[in-house]
């Protein structure tokens, strides 16, 4: 493996903007600003508009749409319905 090629891996505070909700993780990205986390170490913090403390599908906020068969589509399509 070649070396000084590769970004350097280290760990970093991910923060949801959104809810403020911040999760520790390993990454290459890296930021000026910082963070003080909860094992009293600082971390590099990068803001996030969406995770999934936000995301509506993780929430459970998401509406899912009634999918029609294809059957059901054919028959809208076609205007033949249970009556004919």
């Amino acid at each position: 493996m070649k070396q000084e090629i590769h970004p350097k891996y280290h760990q970093v505070v991910f923060m949801d903007t959104t809810t403020g909700f911040k999760f520790l993780s390993g990454s290459t990205k890296s930021s000026n600003e910082t963070v003080e986390w909860e094992d009293g170490n600082e971390y590099p913090l990068i803001r996030m508009e969406i995770s999934s403390d936000s995301h509506p599908f993780y929430t459970g906020r998401q509406k899912f749409a009634q999918a029609d068969g294809r059957i059901d589509r054919f028959n809208k399509k076609y205007n033949l319905g249970e009556n004919e």
